[in-house]
């Protein structure tokens, strides 16, 4: 009988695995040889030949069109025992935090003890470098922390998707030479491969051939024997070579199958991707994920961690406190005082005052938003298939850049008020300007992250910066007034947030009525921008608050098709 917290074991194996992607037939009929606790199985072919596809199958984040998979745990073993642990070929650890750091958040994350991390620092051999950097570290250590993430829910499954891929030869074998120590501690390791030495230190082999059909499969000495130079370099040559019949004759390992009373046995069926449990005692296919934390405490955790990323990465936290700093600087320079006058207004400088304050106050939030979620998408994407909840990701970006939005609008009109560049007002006309750059900030930074889980890397991010604030610019009212706009730009003026929070601060700063008292050349502008000023601040306020609403909810719907769950998560 397992105890709680002790790392329980499981054979896997699989038998006529057949996917579709897209159409296309991207696996057919492959077998895989039985593999359990204490063993290692190495999946090798070319690129292409779908291996990370059939691994992602094997782990239960993919489901498959045909075949079964069979997953069985020791007799006794509790429900929700079995673990399991994913390592794609991406790094899945933030790079800006200390790697002793990055594992505790990992754990919170997961609900694990934070006992676990300095035993498994220690069991990677990486306890020297508990303090640095994640990326300080040299390839082979990444590839360690990544694998020390999987390991602090102590898994008795481990898939690892090209583990030494990059990596030199000895540091390649070094890390090889830990899979095998940790299947001895009674883990069943199963990693994809295109360096043919890995193979050499396996249990068992399983070749893809092209196109995803089977390919030979056995113990090491089996497949060696089937080679025609007794080399695994060789067996590439025949997998792309050989006919589908040719290669499905060669050495093939059996695949048990299902047995009545037996725990643990999953088979995914049909396109649908629904999971059942196979014989009289099958264990809940939920087992083999970790159980997902509270929606309160995963939006405190990833708070403190996007926290820490902020104080750690010092180059975004300077573009973050310095980029508000040098935009006041160059408003002050570039408007003289007294334009709110109003024995003295001046009209058009007064306008283009407050659409820059508006612009600056949009800028803000997109230039936070942006670089968010791209950055740590690999990250995302594989506690997206465990623990982490899509809400409280996004709530605790908000509660991280939510404050600095705050102050960046306020110091900016604080400022401004101070070299007199705004009118000398009361306090309710300041706090109306101070809640409409707020949601305009907001609305800004809703674009931002929704923009930011729809690229990949951050270099694209910044491609998307200046595309998203030209039409900002151009149709928010300010240069060509909306009246005198064509009937297209009217319409996609509607959609800009920047002609809402440029028409609400020209209404709570009484712009019309400093207007009226500016000569010819205000009584112009009026009839120019005709009722752009006439509605009550409030109006704008709720555009700018459905907008951030809207693109919340739309980077949301994205991240969940981009970053799917596991539909087996438990509490997902």
């Amino acid at each position: 009988m397992a105890v709680a917290g002790e790392r329980v074991g499981a054979e896997v194996s699989a038998g006529g695995v057949g996917l579709r992607l897209a159409g296309a037939v991207v696996l057919s009929g492959i077998d895989v040889p039985a593999v359990g606790p204490g063993q290692v199985l190495g999946i090798a072919g070319g690129s292409g030949a779908g291996k990370t596809l059939l691994l992602e199958v094997l782990a239960g984040l993919r489901a498959p069109d045909s075949g079964r998979v069979a997953v069985r745990t020791p007799p006794g073993a509790p429900p929700g025992a079995l673990r399991y642990g994913f390592v794609p070929q991406d790094d899945i650890v933030h790079r800006a935090l200390p790697l002793r750091t990055a594992l505790e958040y990992a754990a919170r994350l997961r609900g694990t003890d934070l006992a676990h991390v300095p035993l498994v620092l220690a069991e990677l051999g990486l306890t020297e470098q508990a303090g640095q950097p994640v990326r300080t570290l040299s390839g082979g250590q990444r590839k360690r922390a990544s694998i020390a993430i999987e390991l602090l829910s102590r898994p008795g499954l481990l898939f690892l998707d090209e583990p030494t891929s990059g990596l030199d030869p000895l540091a390649g074998a070094q890390l090889t030479e830990y899979l095998v120590r940790l299947a001895a501690t009674g883990v069943t390791v199963v990693f994809t491969t295109h360096t043919p030495a890995d193979l050499h230190r396996c249990d068992q082999v399983l070749f893809i051939a092209p196109n995803g059909r089977p390919g030979m499969s056995g113990t090491v000495a089996e497949v060696l024997r089937a080679s025609p130079d007794g080399t695994f370099e060789a067996l590439y040559a025949v997998a792309a070579a050989a006919s589908t019949a040719a290669v499905t004759t060669a050495v093939t390992a059996t695949v048990p199958q299902p047995e009545d009373g037996v725990d643990g046995v999953d088979e995914a069926e049909g396109a649908n991707g629904a999971d059942k449990a196979g014989g009289a005692d099958g264990a809940d296919v939920r087992a083999l994920f970790v159980p997902a934390t509270g929606r309160l405490r995963q939006w405190a955790v990833l708070t403190g961690r996007d926290l820490r990323l902020l104080r750690h990465d010092r180059l975004t936290a300077a573009i973050t406190t310095g980029s508000p700093l040098i935009i006041i600087a160059m408003f002050a320079l570039l408007f003289r005082p007294g334009v709110f006058d109003p024995d003295r207004p001046s009209p058009a400088a007064s306008a283009m005052v407050l659409f820059w304050i508006a612009f600056g106050a949009f800028f803000f939030g997109l230039a936070y938003g942006l670089p968010q979620i791209c950055g740590e998408l690999a990250v995302l994407r594989r506690e997206r298939r465990t623990v982490l909840r899509l809400g409280p990701y996004l709530l605790a970006k908000l509660t991280v850049l939510g404050p600095v939005l705050l102050l960046a609008d306020a110091l900016l009109l604080v400022v401004l008020r101070a070299l007199d560049r705004l009118p000398a007002a009361e306090l309710s006309v300041h706090a109306s300007l101070f809640a409409t750059t707020a949601l305009a900030s907001f609305a800004a930074l809703a674009l931002g992250l929704c923009c930011s889980a729809l690229v990949s890397e951050p270099s694209q991010a910044a491609l998307v910066l200046p595309l998203l604030c030209f039409p900002q610019v151009l149709f928010s009212g300010a240069f060509v007034p909306v009246p005198r706009m064509a009937a297209g730009g009217r319409w996609i003026s509607v959609g800009m947030t920047n002609r809402w929070a440029f028409e609400a601060l020209g209404s709570g700063a009484g712009l019309a009525e400093l207007w009226r008292g500016g000569g010819a050349e205000g009584r112009a502008l009026l009839v120019s921008y005709g009722d752009s000023f006439g509605r009550p601040a409030c109006c704008g306020w709720v555009v700018l608050a459905g907008c951030a609403v809207v693109l919340l909810a739309a980077a949301w719907l994205v991240l969940r098709r981009r970053c799917p769950a596991s539909a087996h998560r438990i509490g997902g």
